[in-house]
């Protein structure tokens, strides 16, 4: 293998030595690992595709990242919270679906049928101040799940937007090159 050499500016060394100690490796694989990962997100950016980041799980969050486009959301708002489904093409044709909803906070206890009006805005609250409310907050979730094909969407995704997914995706490829 050839050698190549590296000119690194001093104010830049103690990043190669931390990029080293996160790697577990010599200098030349954490070298090549960066630069697989800039290609490779470079290369989908130039197909179309962007990096999308979502949270996933409950309470405390795992962030997901990966290469994909926007195919469609869908949002639902009520008194009992958000829930938001959002549909995405990976940049290697599967399709993956974000489901979060909103932190909730519920009414318990003898007078949760009183307390539930509470949530349905001021007007609920006039004529009952009482201190007598107990509550229970559910904190946001959200799952992650990515398929292989149009059909186990279905599955997955409110009607809706299940129905938007079917005339959005296509066989064709995200970019076309003329030329013109």
């Amino acid at each position: 293998m050839p050698n190549k050499t590296i000119y690194i500016a001093d104010d830049d060394l103690p990043l190669l030595v931390r990029a080293q100690e996160l790697t577990g490796s010599n200098l030349s694989a954490a070298i090549v690992t960066a630069l697989r990962r800039l290609v490779q997100v470079e290369e989908a950016k130039q197909a179309g595709f962007d990096e999308i980041t979502v949270k996933v799980g409950v309470g405390r969050t795992v962030v997901k990242r990966f290469l994909g486009t926007a195919l469609g959301e869908w949002t639902s708002s009520s008194g009992e919270g958000e829930e938001r489904y959002s549909l995405f093409q990976t940049s290697k044709g599967r399709f993956a679906v974000h489901h979060a909803r909103s932190e909730l906070h519920t009414p318990v206890g003898p007078n949760a049928e009183r307390g539930k009006k509470w949530a349905t805005g001021w007007r609920g609250w006039i004529g009952d101040w009482s201190p007598d409310q107990a509550w229970m907050r559910t904190p946001a979730q959200a799952t992650f799940s990515v398929v292989d094909t149009v059909e186990e969407l279905e599955a997955l995704l409110p009607a809706e937007l299940y129905t938007v997914a079917l005339r959005t995706i296509k066989d064709e490829p995200v970019v076309e090159d003329l030329d013109i």
